[in-house]
């Protein structure tokens, strides 16, 4: 079959034809129709979420939907002929954080898709069964690529703030792939959504998706801006980006009992905060990590209800995926590509 490959930690993929998979055990084997293509990827290939030398050669790409094909030993769900999508962590699924549905922190976590076990980025892949969910009849595949990650994952942080009517929430990185999912999710809560990023123009857009205020983050006036559509601070500040600088410039304009919001795990940096300001102002300072097996579904279903739109902005086949990371990689992409088989 035809594969992108990553042969070293912190490179880049190459193609290749490799032998088909064949479903062991516990597994179904997925006929790939579509994988989402983001952030996530550039950091799992650059070894940030592991890097053994054991699990390489890798095919990546966690964000993928296809058709189950074949089933192995002791697997009857899901069904040969059903459209899935892959659930990123490779969960046990029995200790006590994965049966209170918090996977992510499953104390037996043997890894991810596309860092421990093949993905998307190949005609064919076999997964863990349990690691494969159903996709909501009527979604397309390149839409409902969107939903792994870049829709779950704003769901989860929605409920790990408590996003209500009451709030104005600050996004940083608001254009990119989780960003533009993360703005309408706000929205979808009831708040207010002042959207932060660089590019004017996919600033623009995300005003289409519910961003109420849009503030370029280099700006000279951005805090003004910011004062002037929030004269209190942001009562969520969720920041997308992860740098000294963005963590920074959330835990400053944050107001009295405000949450800023972490979702970056880049080796090295740190946020800094004065116990004093937790404590006088009531700061709260969260880290949310992916999402359940549940609020995938959940996500899914606000998808197929038309509540939530995927944004997909850029879909290439399979030869031509190392231009998406370019674009990534340059900051030059409004949401989330994807490749097309």
């Amino acid at each position: 079959m035809r594969a992108q490959v990553l042969h070293a930690w912190g490179g880049e993929v190459t193609p290749a034809d490799v032998p088909t998979p064949a479903p062991a055990a516990g597994e179904a084997l997925v006929r790939v129709e579509a994988c989402g293509v983001g952030l996530t990827v550039l950091n799992a290939m650059n070894g940030n979420l592991g890097g053994r030398p054991e699990d390489l050669p890798r095919i990546p790409g966690h964000e993928l939907v296809g058709i189950v094909t074949a089933l192995g030993p002791g697997v009857a769900h899901p069904e040969v002929g059903r459209r899935v999508m892959a659930y990123f962590y490779l969960a046990c699924g029995g200790c006590d954080f994965c049966r209170l549905a918090h996977e992510p922190l499953c104390r037996n976590l043997r890894g991810y898709v596309g860092v421990a076990a093949d993905g998307g980025y190949a005609e064919y892949t076999a997964l863990p069964a349990g690691n494969l969910l159903p996709v909501p009849e009527g979604l397309g595949a390149v839409e409902a690529t969107a939903i792994p990650d870049a829709i779950a994952t704003p769901f989860h942080v929605s409920r790990r703030a408590g996003i209500g009517p009451a709030d104005v929430v600050m996004i940083v990185g608001a254009a990119g792939g989780v960003g533009v999912h993360m703005v309408q999710m706000a929205r979808l809560c009831g708040a207010e959504v002042i959207a932060v990023d660089l590019d004017a123009a996919k600033l623009d857009a995300t005003r289409e998706l519910g961003a109420g205020t849009t503030l370029d983050f280099r700006a000279p006036d951005a805090r003004a801006r910011l004062a002037a559509a929030a004269p209190a601070g942001p009562t969520v500040a969720i920041d997308l980006v992860g740098s000294r600088e963005t963590h920074a410039f959330c835990l400053d304009v944050l107001a009295r009992r405000g949450r800023m919001v972490v979702l970056t795990t880049f080796p090295g940096i740190t946020l800094e905060v004065a116990s004093r300001r937790l404590v006088t102002e009531e700061i709260t300072v969260l880290g949310s990590r992916y999402a359940s097996r549940w609020e995938l579904g959940e996500a899914a279903r606000l998808v197929a209800a038309g509540t939530i739109r995927p944004v997909v902005s850029e879909v290439v086949p399979l030869e031509r995926v190392t231009e998406l990371h370019a674009k990534l990689r340059a900051r030059t992409l409004f949401g989330r590509g994807a490749i097309a088989f």
